[in-house]
């Protein structure tokens, strides 16, 4: 008896904190028919907003896979000076509001800041723009890739990249051919969790935007700002758009964490 309430409570507090606010945002999204939805996501506002979103996270997750994986080699094979610092780095967005990871940005490329005081006399503007947000969203998901790939290659050891420099493979032609493949799904899994911080980064992007409506907004923040405005229906329309972008990449989580333990299982 106690071990089954125990499982309904637990999924009674996921439903009433998870599903019922999702469910509302839905019903009240369509509460007046579908045309209104249609008519606020393809708005030039809208569209704009999705597409800056889209364009910040191109930039910000290939950096962060290049970065995250030779980061993640070089910390595994016990190649990084100052390890325990070079983690402690690592995990300070994990630590950190993303509010201060904004500030921090909009410090440093202000007209007063040390790099932004450099591009100002070279008419070089950073802060206020797209460049700006990028560089927030990639320290805000900068961890992901590093600490799924870490673990994987402490868990495969030496033993093959070894082999392979015994057989004549330069270090790079070790790498390409004996590690990456291994940790593949590491990646895989560490990129879509990069894409889905990218995607929905409110508090750094914020700090750092001009907030043009149809200009500087990302879809988190024209969301914020339809609200601010009392438009429901785009609000509710582009909550919705973000709800269903977090649920396909749920669903690719979880099909890639299935196949990777599965193959782990068959090694």
């Amino acid at each position: 008896m106690g071990k089954h309430a125990l499982r309904y409570g637990v999924l009674g507090y996921l439903a009433l904190l998870l599903v019922l606010p999702v469910g509302m945002v839905g019903y009240r999204t369509f509460q007046h028919g579908t045309s209104p939805v249609w008519r606020a996501l393809s708005s030039h506002d809208a569209v704009a907003a999705l597409k800056l979103s889209l364009l910040i996270t191109a930039i910000a997750v290939p950096i962060n896979v290049v970065f995250g994986v030779a980061t993640g080699w070089l910390l595994a094979r016990r190649k990084m000076p100052l390890p325990s610092l070079v983690n402690a780095l690592i995990n300070l967005p994990f630590a950190m509001s993303p509010v201060v990871v904004g500030l921090a940005v909009f410090v440093l490329y202000s007209r007063t800041g040390w790099i932004g005081t450099y591009l100002f006399s070279h008419n070089i503007p950073v802060l206020f723009t797209w460049k700006a947000m990028t560089i927030a969203t990639v320290f805000v998901s900068l961890p992901f890739i590093v600490r799924e790939v870490v673990p994987v290659l402490e868990e495969l050891g030496r033993e093959q990249e070894q082999a392979a420099a015994v057989l004549g493979a330069s270090t790079l032609q070790a790498f390409f051919r004996v590690t990456l493949p291994a940790i593949r799904w590491a990646i895989v899994y560490g990129t879509i969790l990069t894409v889905a911080r990218s995607l929905g980064e409110y508090g750094a992007v914020n700090i750092v935007s001009s907030n043009i409506v149809g200009q500087s907004l990302t879809l988190p923040l024209y969301v914020n700002n339809r609200v601010g405005q009392l438009d429901p229906t785009a609000a509710y329309s582009a909550g919705l758009l973000l709800a269903v972008i977090s649920l396909l990449i749920l669903t690719a989580m979880t099909a890639f964490s299935g196949r990777r333990h599965k193959e782990a299982g068959t090694e």
